[in-house]
């Protein structure tokens, strides 16, 4: 099983950057899910901001959720700044 998301943190530009528990960071860009069903309501960027975890996934208030695997697996990892 895929780690699951810890925290998000909400970008302008329709991007998730994200904790996962086992400790690795990665950004997950929504922008090609925006015209799709009922992932177009995310466009509004009040509404994106409103991303938040649970149950270990990304999900919006009006129950837009992404699956935890593919935040997982299709986001690209970051290395944390050790400054």
């Amino acid at each position: 099983m895929n780690p699951r998301v810890s925290e998000v943190e909400v970008s302008l530009d329709y991007r998730l950057r994200l904790l996962f528990t086992n400790g690795e960071q990665g950004v997950f860009d929504c922008s090609s899910l925006l015209d799709r069903g009922v992932f177009r309501e995310l466009k509004d960027q009040h509404y994106f901001s409103q991303a938040k975890v649970v149950d270990g996934t990304v999900a919006w208030p009006h129950e837009q959720d992404l699956c935890p695997d593919t935040l997982y697996l299709d986001s690209v990892k970051v290395v944390p700044d050790r400054t």
